[in-house]
């Protein structure tokens, strides 16, 4: 009886209809998919599990990807076309970007050169070594541009970990954060990187949920990972309000 109270559960089972919408599948032009095939396999294997609802969101970021959005429009409409050759008719994209709050950011702010979620949301990112130097007038510059701030993976910014008061700082500036699906399993970044995510989850403080997904790797390793039901009773309201938000 214990046992059948505290089984674990794969969270895959929870993610039909899910809007995807931070991922790295458009073929060729950042470190995820290297070709259109790849991307492909990635929407096969998604679908596989009820995730046919996708916005491709590959880096910009400056002297590494340094993406427009004629390149990633060019990506995209290759693998559209793709997808209306196999006759995937079930599987829906977008474009966006995530943008990494660096040197040139606020240039291409200025220049409206960014890729938005459904016309208001900006998706943004910070090094893993440390957080932007300008990341707090970047935020203001964003609210200038009437986007809303969308924090990719706040639980993998580890100078934080140490102090978690930052993160409510940071909702305290009107910034949303959004997890990533494979935070969950410890294999994928390590068990500190899950466990914060999980007291940000726990806290109410994630607002969206997506894969992040570069490689089968990864999404295999999203199709492994096993919850808690504890768990899952918090991560069901956030992919809820990501379906309702970016459907």
């Amino acid at each position: 009886m214990f046992s059948f109270f505290h089984k674990k559960i794969f969270l895959v089972d929870y993610l039909h209809g899910l809007v995807d919408m931070h991922n790295h599948i458009l073929p060729g032009i950042d470190d995820g998919a290297k070709t259109v095939d790849d991307s492909i396999d990635l929407i096969k294997g998604f679908s596989e599990f009820g995730i046919t609802n996708f916005v491709c969101t590959p880096h910009i970021m400056n002297n590494y990807y340094p993406n427009t959005p004629e390149t990633i429009k060019k990506s995209f409409e290759i693998l559209k076309k793709e997808i209306e050759n196999l006759g995937l008719d079930t599987i829906k994209i977008d474009s966006a970007a995530e943008h990494m709050i660096d040197d040139n950011f606020e240039s291409i702010l200025q220049n409206n050169a960014v890729m938005s979620l459904k016309n208001d949301y900006l998706l943004i990112e910070m090094s893993y070594l440390q957080p932007s130097f300008n990341f707090d007038n970047a935020i203001g510059e964003i609210a200038k541009h009437t986007y809303f701030p969308i924090l990719a993976h706040p639980e993998r910014y580890v100078y934080f970990h140490r102090k978690y008061g930052t993160y409510l700082k940071l909702k305290k500036q009107g910034i949303l954060f959004q997890m990533n699906l494979s935070s969950l399993n410890s294999e994928s970044y390590g068990s500190e990187v899950q466990k914060i995510g999980q007291k940000l989850l726990e806290d109410k403080l994630i607002d969206f949920i997506a894969s992040d997904v570069h490689n089968l790797r990864q999404l295999n390793l999203i199709k492994e990972t096993k919850i808690s039901r504890k768990t899952l009773n918090v991560v069901l309201p956030v992919i809820d309000q990501t379906i309702k938000t970016f459907y």
